[in-house]
């Protein structure tokens, strides 16, 4: 992804991901599935402590090449190296499609959340990763996204940039249901259009269905003791 990540991350997902993790304020972050550790270099000039996690060695060197100040460390999102409520924010940017045990992640990013703190998390739309690609309609001048089996879990091996990535398909009720049973809050929704700036043709396409959710939850205030 280098410096400005590919055409989703930079013209649809930065423009609502970055204001919305600074809108917190805060001051421990971890990025869970940070990869190259770009969205890491996004947060660190706003004075936050970041610590991104990755099972990819070969992109964790490349993280700490490219930033010798944050902490990466390799490591599994489904056991997370760190005690609870050791952050105020969690990030999770399209890293949960390829989380094998998604439940198991969130429940330790919930975990390791203060109360009152927020997980921030973008993925793909669960009808996107549903298809197997575009299909030209029977006139031939329109391209469709065929869906089926919605409801039915599966993984897949794409390739994507060079580097072959098993991805996850769940329906869109598995993340609410896992997020809730997690004790989160959602405070935030968004399906995110390509910001104005978008180059076309491609801008274009990406307006025809949001490719992508933004969501945030938050890890309530305990309730204090009766007495």
């Amino acid at each position: 992804m280098g410096e400005y990540g590919d055409f989703g991350r930079r013209y649809v997902l930065d423009p609502v991901m970055l204001p919305r993790a600074l809108s917190r304020s805060p001051r421990k972050a971890l990025d869970v599935g940070c990869g190259e550790g770009r969205f890491c270099r996004m947060l660190k000039p706003h004075g936050i402590e970041v610590t991104g996690i990755d099972p990819t060695p070969a992109l964790l060197s490349a993280a700490r090449a490219r930033d010798r100040e944050c902490t990466y460390l390799e490591a599994a999102a489904e056991q997370l190296p760190f005690d609870d409520d050791a952050f105020d924010l969690v990030v999770s940017y399209l890293s949960l499609i390829d989380i094998p045990d998604m439940h198991a992640a969130i429940s330790e990013m919930a975990r390791v959340l203060i109360p009152g703190g927020a997980v921030l998390i973008a993925n793909l739309n669960s009808f996107n990763t549903a298809c197997n690609g575009w299909v030209k309609g029977s006139g031939g001048e329109h391209l469709y996204y065929p869906i089926d089996n919605y409801l039915q879990e599966r993984s897949l091996w794409i390739e994507y940039r060079g580097i072959r990535v098993l991805n996850h398909h769940r329906p869109m009720s598995t993340y609410m249901c896992a997020l809730l049973d997690a004790g989160l809050r959602l405070t935030y929704f968004d399906e995110p259009a390509p910001c104005p700036d978008a180059p076309e043709p491609k801008a274009t396409a990406y307006r025809r269905v949001p490719w992508f959710h933004i969501m945030e939850w938050m890890k309530p205030f305990r309730a204090e003791p009766a007495t």
